[in-house]
């Protein structure tokens, strides 16, 4: 099964793919490392990033988008873009989409250890987030 792990960010959805086969995890290459969304966006701005973030998932036969949530109150607190980000992915009717708090991934983690060090997976320092989403949503 792949997954695609999401970090939502400003107006970025930085992702990882992730593939479970077996007992075997894999990092598919993937063609970019994020989305962005234009900072002064328009409608049509975010209909061609849903549409693009469909089509990725569709290239790499990926049918599980796991999100990381942001916090709505607070010091972490996430960005109306983020939010309509998250929005525009969870409308994509061809995606199965989870939203994983902060709290649930962490357990899911503590019971499922990762599969490997963030080091040795050869990913950019900005996708830990997403990674580990997407570690969590396989357990």
């Amino acid at each position: 099964m792949r997954i695609c792990g999401v970090d939502l960010v400003g107006n970025e959805a930085v992702i990882c793919l992730l593939e479970l086969e077996g007992q075997q995890f894999t990092l598919p290459d993937c063609r970019v490392r994020k989305l962005v969304l234009p900072k002064e966006h328009s409608r049509e701005d975010l209909r061609q990033f849903q549409f693009s973030f469909a089509k990725l998932m569709t290239d790499y036969k990926v049918a599980t988008v796991a999100i990381r949530e942001r916090q709505t109150k607070g010091k972490f607190a996430g960005g109306a873009v983020s939010f309509k980000l998250e929005a525009a992915i969870q409308l994509i009717p061809t995606l199965d989409v989870l939203v994983l708090s902060p709290v649930a991934i962490k357990a899911a983690l503590k019971e499922n250890r990762l599969p490997l060090l963030f080091s040795d997976t050869g990913l950019k320092v900005f996708q830990e987030a997403a990674f580990t989403v997407a570690c969590a949503a396989h357990g």
